[in-house]
């Protein structure tokens, strides 16, 4: 099982990783905080402090088109914020 899905990079994430070198993921429902932290030390080489994790619900969305109502469900995920070590540092966009 693959414990993390990608990362969540918006300014708002992006601002806090910034400000208190904390990252967030998107991580599998079934992962536990142990599961998210080892993975992340793992995959990135960095040492990891702390793990707090949400588990964001489902919401239904609908709209009024051409055809005409449309309805469906956007699905839930979890969600784990990260905080490193310090001196330790995450870069997203180095693979690009």
């Amino acid at each position: 099982m693959n414990v993390l899905v990608k990362p969540i990079i918006t300014e708002k994430f992006t601002a806090i990783s910034e400000a208190d070198n904390k990252f967030t993921f998107v991580v599998h429902k079934d992962a536990n905080k142990i599961q998210i932290r080892n993975a992340v030390s793992k995959m990135y080489n960095v040492s990891v402090e702390e793990v707090k994790t949400m588990n964001m619900p489902a919401k239904s969305k609908s709209r009024y088109t051409k055809s005409g109502f449309v309805s469906g469900r956007k699905s839930g995920f979890k969600r784990a914020i990260v905080s490193l070590a310090k001196g330790d540092t995450i870069d997203f966009y180095s693979n690009i």
